[in-house]
């Protein structure tokens, strides 16, 4: 047993309320198990109770052991003063408190306990896969409309963190967030930090030559540190020379990486379209936050880069013609990393709902996203229709599954009180409890709920 489990019991009432006696053989009510307390103080609280002919309000602690009561020396805490009720699990001392302790130990039910063990001990891509059919679609859908707000909020306040450091400049951050994007997975940090070491005053001031803008991002990076034979470079770095004593601009100590990468991937490359993306669209904030038509925002990245980046890969290594057009799921990458977390974060920041109904409805039109994580939930039935289910079901993942917090989960929840909404009835049998030690596997009968 542990608190997290016992709040959860509590806050559900799942045992057997049947002639519940407090420790000192006094028959007790439990009327409201009060508000679960996420600040300090009792874990729940305004709860109400009745002894006899007696009505207490007021709040309520939880313990695994009584003796919990005496180690977190609350006694000593005015916080806890107005605690009509100490729950535990187990009544391992007697305290001579001033209000009643019940012992929930024995009347919990014992495949309440099975499932939590039996789900705790898995070690597989969800804890609960072998069992998530069996949960009501209409409880998975509505619990990832919670998971992509969840996760929005989280991306939003995210970016308004980085907005003072971009000393409240949206457009500035707008033009971090578009970099980073570029950088994909491996080169993420590196490109956000050449686009923050390069002013948007200094690319817009440059904007009317494509090469200058190159000379600035591909100096920035550190990958014109070098002898060039090709004629492109070593004019690259003779412009960028000129750039960096004119704006005096120092070049951030950053490591790119592009091993094991595919060759449409190589930092190069994407240098090459954030540069050409640059130089056609100035007004990023703007475009994102004014367009309403998706297929016109995606519109923007229909750009050819430079020539000579047509005909190579790698500086002074030439390769066959190729227009290396930022690919469809560069772009969508784009909307859905840096577009929708713009938009819906700006209409947070503002509050704006409009920005962020329009957010959700970008996400909602693009395709579902494809990678591991995804087709694991598709292997297990779950909807994965659009890239709103995928951003919904990265969060569950990350944030809920691989926690294990699956008694704050919907979908858990449903798990945990399929049949526990009998406890309460003078006709229930309850099963001993279940020995802490003890290792439970999925057995068939705890896929086989009743009705």
């Amino acid at each position: 047993m542990n608190e997290k489990l016992l709040h959860y019991i509590w806050q559900y009432q799942l045992f057997n309320k049947d002639e519940l006696y407090t420790t000192d053989h006094t028959l007790i009510k439990i009327s409201s198990p009060g508000t679960l307390n996420s600040n300090q103080g009792p874990d729940f609280l305004n709860g109400k109770i009745e002894m006899g002919d007696t009505i207490w309000f007021g709040n309520i602690e939880l313990h695994v052991v009584s003796s919990d009561w005496e180690l977190h020396k609350h006694s000593e805490d005015v916080n806890y003063n107005n605690v009509i009720l100490h729950v535990v699990w187990e009544h391992d001392k007697e305290l001579h408190l001033e209000f009643p302790t019940i012992e929930l130990k024995s009347r919990v039910p014992g495949l309440l306990m099975k499932k939590y063990q039996a789900i705790m001990n898995q070690q597989t891509f969800i804890p609960c896969e072998e069992i998530i059919n069996m949960v009501k679609p209409i409880t998975i859908s509505k619990w990832k409309e919670r998971m992509l707000i969840e996760r929005l909020q989280e991306k939003a306040e995210n970016t308004i963190t980085l907005l003072d450091k971009a000393k409240g400049n949206w457009d500035e951050l707008c033009w971090w967030m578009l970099a980073k994007n570029f950088g994909g997975n491996v080169n993420a940090a590196s490109f956000e930090t050449i686009a923050s070491s390069i002013p948007l005053s200094i690319i817009h001031k440059n904007a009317d030559s494509l090469f200058a803008i190159e000379a600035l991002l591909f100096g920035q990076s550190g990958l014109l540190n070098r002898k060039f034979f090709d004629e492109h470079p070593i004019d690259l770095f003779k412009e960028y020379l000129h750039l960096k004593r004119k704006y005096a601009l120092k070049q951030p100590l950053i490591q790119l990486h592009f091993l094991r990468m595919r060759p449409a991937n190589f930092p190069t490359i994407r240098l090459a379209q954030l540069a050409s993306c640059i130089f056609n669209e100035r007004k990023w904030l703007t475009k994102i936050i004014e367009e309403e038509n998706l297929d016109n925002l995606k519109m923007v990245f229909d750009y050819d880069i430079s020539d000579y980046w047509k005909t190579h890969y790698r500086f002074d290594t030439a390769s066959l013609y190729k227009s290396k057009k930022p690919g469809n799921q560069t772009v969508n990458n784009f909307v859905i990393n840096t577009a929708v977390v713009i938009c819906y974060a700006y209409g947070y920041y503002h509050s704006i709902e409009k920005l962020k109904s329009k957010a959700i409805h970008w996400l909602q039109e693009l395709p579902h996203e494809d990678n591991s994580i995804i087709n694991g939930f598709e292997l297990l039935g779950i909807p994965n229709q659009n890239a709103a289910d995928s951003q919904a079901l990265f969060h569950l993942r990350n944030q809920f599954c691989i926690k294990k917090r699956c008694l704050e989960c919907g979908i858990g929840n449903e798990i945990f009180r399929k049949e526990n909404n009998v406890v309460s009835t003078s006709n229930c049998t309850l099963s001993p409890p279940v020995n802490q030690d003890e290792d439970f596997s999925l057995p068939d009968s705890y896929l086989q709920f009743s009705a």
